[in-house]
Parts: structure tokens; C-alpha cells; sequence
């Protein structure tokens, strides 16, 4: 399989890099792969990598719900009960976000279109651009009007969106830093870039370390952190206005990762509901480290 080895960090460009977790791919190939972190800038990536002409087959998954509304079994079945709330609070903050006004919507790497669904029917103007001709093939049909390919993103007017959203997507992007560009270039005055991710400093993540669900090698590149974040939104000129904790991923990644850990014994619900409560318990004390982070951007000098 092609692979792609990266010999700087994509935020920094320190070539210092060191080895610091191996993880095995257990949902799909079951192959070994290495996290590096730069020592400059503590940056955190999956490298080597396989190309973006490759990564496709990693995704090659029925159980992948993210691409497939029908996928079964427990676990997807609570997802898809949780993204029912979600979606609704998330149509909210993004019209708190704009002043309680409806306004116009990007989703970048919208999935099967849910959010985008709600938000249209919510009275926003909706755009989404997802890379799964599948996924695709379903949000066209959810949200009703087409959904294009990410690299449909280039030719968007300048300064057209006031919200631009991507949920638990920028982790899986190969073009990291000239996809920020693009998506600040698109952003209207006043406009908010929203980036959820998956945080490698939680608890949760320290407690399951390479049976972790959440680094979900190797179609996630990249494991954000809140410092690693801010730097490489300064150097597109977004400051953070604010960090919002996803409480909910801290249960849901548990449930992953106990299944993960086979040969292990798996902890059943309360394994999960334990590790998901001292996690959020843990982040509410500890500076907002939770299991997943959403990152709420604007362009530096904004009030």
C-alpha cells in the first residue's frame, strides 16, 4: 500500500520528530502504525501515512457510520441515538453564534448529511462537500440539493459563508494547512470556524493509551491538542474565541475502546459509564481537557 512519510511537522515544520505511541488499526487492516510527536511544537500525527489515493480502503468498513446511515450492531445503534440530540444543539450554537440569525452554512465533510438536514430545515442556507461517494450519494438525498467533492471547496466565492463547520473531520484531512487557508479564505466578515476533534490529553485517552479509539489510526492523520490547535490557527490569522467541551464522545469513545482492547477482557457498561464519567469529571478539573474539544474560531482582531 503507498504510504506517505512526512519529514517535518505539518504545524510547525520542525523536522525533530520522535516515535511515541504504536497503535494497530483493529477496525479495518489490522496493520501497526506509529504517532510521532514534534519535539518543537508537541504536535502529534500518524506517520507514516498512507497517500490520499490510498487512504480510501481504510474506510472500507459497513460498520463505518459515519458513511453509512444503515450500519448495525450496539454501538452504532447508540450513536445514531445520541446524533439525534446532537444535531439539534449543534443547529443551536451555530445560530447563537450568528447573532440568533440564520445564515449561510458550510459543512465540510458533511457525511450523510444529517446536521446539514437540520440546519436547512432550521432555515439556513447549506452547503456540504464530503469526499465518500457513498455518503454522498445519501446526503444529496437526506438534505435534498447536491453535495460535491471536497475539492469543490477551491472554487466557492471569497467570503461567503458566516459558519463553517467541520465535526470530527480535519483529523482525517491530508492537505492540512492549504485546506485551513481555503476554509478561512470563505469565511464572511464576522464569520465562525468550527472545528470538533478528538483530544489525545484526556483522560480517557491516557487511560486506554494505544487502545485509544479515538487516534483510529490510520484514517486519522493527525491528534490535536488545545496548543497544537491554537498554533496552527494563528498562523492563518484565527485566534480562539472559545472551547466547548463534547461530554458525550467521553462515553462513546469508551464503549470503542473497551472493545478494542481484545485479547483483554472488555469491561462492559459500567467499565464505560466509569471511564466516560472520570473523564469529564477529570477535564472539569484540569482545564477543560475532555474527550473531544470543539474549537470555535475567528479571525484575529475580531470582537
Amino acid at each position: 500500500m503507498p504510504t506517505e512519510l512526512l519529514a517535518s511537522c505539518p504545524v510547525c515544520g520542525s523536522p525533530d520528530l520522535h516515535d511515541k505511541l504504536q497503535v494497530q488499526d483493529k477496525s479495518v487492516s489490522q496493520e501497526m502504525f506509529t504517532i510521532q510527536q514534534c519535539a518543537a511544537c508537541g504536535f502529534q500525527f500518524t506517520n507514516p501515512r498512507p497517500d490520499a489515493a490510498s487512504i480510501g480502503k481504510y474506510y472500507e468498513s459497513e460498520a463505518y457510520v459515519s458513511h453509512n446511515s444503515g450500519a448495525q450492531g450496539l454501538i452504532n445503534q447508540v450513536y445514531k441515538v445520541a446524533r439525534y440530540f446532537t444535531v439539534r444543539r449543534k443547529v443551536a450554537l451555530i445560530t447563537r453564534l450568528n447573532g440568533g440569525r440564520k445564515g449561510r452554512l458550510l459543512d465540510y465533510g458533511c457525511g450523510t448529511g444529517h446536521f446539514l438536514a437540520g440546519a436547512r430545515q432550521a432555515g439556513w442556507q447549506v452547503t456540504g462537500l464530503e469526499p465518500s461517494p457513498r455518503a454522498r450519494q445519501e446526503a444529496t438525498a437526506r438534505v435534498g440539493q447536491p453535495i460535491q467533492e471536497p475539492a469543490a471547496l477551491a472554487a466557492l466565492p471569497a467570503g461567503s459563508f458566516d459558519i463553517i463547520t467541520l465535526w470530527h473531520v480535519l483529523e482525517h484531512v491530508h492537505t492540512l494547512r492549504d485546506t485551513v487557508a481555503q476554509l478561512v479564505e470563505k469565511l464572511a466578515p464576522g464569520g465562525r470556524l468550527l472545528i470538533a476533534v478528538p483530544n489525545p490529553d484526556s483522560l480517557d485517552a491516557q487511560h486506554y493509551r494505544q487502545h485509544w479509539a479515538a487516534y483510529d489510526v490510520p484514517r486519522h492523520l493527525y491528534h490535536f491538542v488545545p496548543a497544537t490547535m491554537r498554533r496552527l490557527l494563528a498562523s492563518h490569522g484565527l485566534r480562539i474565541a472559545s472551547t466547548l467541551p463534547l461530554p458525550l464522545d467521553a462515553y462513546y469513545v469508551s464503549m470503542l475502546s473497551e472493545k478494542l482492547r481484545a485479547p483483554e477482557p472488555a469491561g462492559g457498561p459500567l467499565a464505560v459509564l466509569l471511564a466516560g464519567y472520570r473523564s469529564n469529571r477529570y477535564a472539569a478539573r484540569h482545564g477543560g481537557q475532555y474527550s473531544s474539544l470543539l474549537y470555535v474560531a475567528e479571525r484575529s482582531g475580531e470582537q
